[in-house]
């Protein structure tokens, strides 16, 4: 079956970006203690509330920016840098844009509802993620490819959901070296796509920079 290579590339995106592999195995460590017993309702409401700011940022983010007078093309070129900067923490497995600091992962195992933060932001919907979003719907042409966005959220949210509902066993199998090779692959893969929308961005910009359009 051949898949449209737009929508493979939004899936790549999407999916290194939210990273559900990551996000499980941080989820396994914040759950172990005082959370443990509500780990299917908090991972529930988590993948929910990551997808509605996803899905407010899919459509309304190019709106935001048009109030703002912030051309797509320059916004490119900061998403671009933004999601590079993200590629290299996967890359060389250090905290990143989708990552949490040594005191907020204190304050979430402490007890209370940590299904906002910081599961579902940043965990989830990071500022990685909500950039790409708005990347791949400002690049999309017609109705057809922005709800392919869409399911594409839809579809990693999903993946996301059922690894944190398997977060202990994919700790088990993979361990902090399988986690870490799953990040560099990443990493890899989300430099590229960064790079590829910094180029975008420039081409498309480039014009408007010196008065030519």
């Amino acid at each position: 079956m051949h898949v449209p290579s737009s929508l493979l590339s939004s899936f790549v995106t999407l999916f290194v970006t939210i990273g559900p592999i990551e996000t499980a195995i941080i989820f396994a460590g914040l759950t172990s203690g005082t959370h443990h017993k509500e780990r299917r309702s908090l991972a529930l409401r988590s993948v929910a509330i990551a997808g509605l700011m996803l899905l407010l940022f899919a459509v309304g983010g190019n709106l935001v920016l048009s109030l703002l007078h912030v051309s797509l093309p320059a916004f490119r070129v900061a998403g671009g840098m933004l999601l590079f900067l993200q590629a290299l923490t996967l890359t060389f497995s250090s905290p990143g844009l989708s990552s949490i600091n040594e005191g907020e992962r204190r304050d979430a195992e402490k007890p209370g509802d940590i299904a906002v933060f910081p599961l579902a932001f940043p965990l989830i919907a990071s500022p990685g993620a909500l950039s790409a979003v708005v990347l791949l719907t400002g690049r999309a042409e017609g109705w057809s490819e922005d709800a392919s966005i869409i399911v594409m959220i839809g579809l990693c949210l999903t993946i996301t959901y059922i690894a944190m509902r398997a977060a202990d066993v994919l700790v088990r199998i993979l361990g902090q070296t399988g986690a870490d090779v799953v990040g560099r692959i990443s990493g890899i893969l989300l430099a590229g796509l960064a790079v590829q929308f910094v180029f975008d961005g420039l081409r498309g910009g480039f014009p408007q920079a010196v008065g030519l359009a």
